[in-house]
């Protein structure tokens, strides 16, 4: 059986849903439909940057160890295996939407993962590549949007789509297009900021206008959605909200922890296709 057609593993427990309704649907008649290019060529602007640790995506090194921490752990969850498995991945196929250079996509490939990353950043994408290329690690890198791999067929155990919700043009028809790309059974992951005060003042006056450790602009403050109204976008593509953590930075120790308590700020979410 084709690895592009196979059916995810379901959770223990759980039903696994026949392979209909979302995915089989037509796909969106214009495929960069949820692309908004000014938010393309602001990253294209600073695209060799993508490794650069300290430079101008400093934020994402910082927070990628808890990340992917956490999307291991679920995954060890949703499949039944131990905490010290060192490859939950294995043989499973993973999508990686917004990619961008591919500092979650190589992590995912390491953890055993058949990682495929897209982007509609050329330059993204080529600097993904040739890290990589590098690195010695087989990801299948496309410059294109998600909507193009529903146009093929495509469908993926795990997909994740990290800090991507907040720049993408219609947030609805996005995450309907994630939902054609997962397995019945398989998990999605998502992560953005939460509309608030809060997140004003750390994520868009802080980190861009005081500390600059983002360029200006980087952020929309009125495209952050709430965790309700992304769980809204989400139940609405076909799947479940499975669970929803807070990402909170430490700023005198420069590190990132997991609080299921606070997400005033930075939240990241699993969902499971029906």
């Amino acid at each position: 059986m084709s690895a592009r057609t196979r059916t995810a593993e379901a959770p223990p427990g759980s039903r696994k849903s026949p392979p209909t309704d979302a995915r089989t649907a037509a796909a969106p008649a214009d495929r960069d439909a949820t692309v908004d290019r000014g938010e393309i060529d602001r990253f294209d602007r600073i695209a060799a940057e993508w490794w650069a640790p300290d430079g101008q995506f400093r934020p994402l090194h910082r927070m990628n160890p808890v990340r992917l921490g956490y999307i291991r752990d679920q995954v060890l969850r949703w499949r039944g295996l131990d905490h010290d498995t060192p490859r939950p991945l294995q043989d499973l196929d993973v999508l990686d939407v917004g990619c961008g250079g591919g500092l979650l996509a190589e992590p995912l490939a390491r953890l055993g993962g058949r990682v495929t990353g897209v982007d509609a950043s050329d330059k993204a994408i080529g600097a993904a590549r040739a890290h990589a290329a590098e690195r010695g690690l087989a990801i299948d890198y496309r410059a294109l949007p998600a909507e193009a791999l529903v146009e093929e067929g495509l469908d993926f155990d795990v997909v994740t789509a990290l800090e991507v919700v907040e720049h993408v043009a219609d947030v609805g028809l996005f995450l309907e297009t994630l939902g054609r790309l997962v397995r019945p059974g398989g998990l999605v992951f998502l992560s953005t900021l939460n509309r608030t005060p809060q997140s004003l003042a750390k994520a868009i006056i802080g980190a861009e206008y005081l500390l600059r450790w983002v360029p200006r602009g980087t952020h929309d403050w009125r495209k952050f959605l709430k965790p309700s109204e992304l769980g809204a976008h989400v139940r609405a593509a076909g799947l479940d909200v499975v669970d929803v953590t807070g990402m909170v930075y430490a700023p005198l120790a420069g590190t990132w922890s997991l609080d299921h308590r606070d997400l005033a700020v930075n939240y990241i979410m699993t969902a499971a296709r029906r």
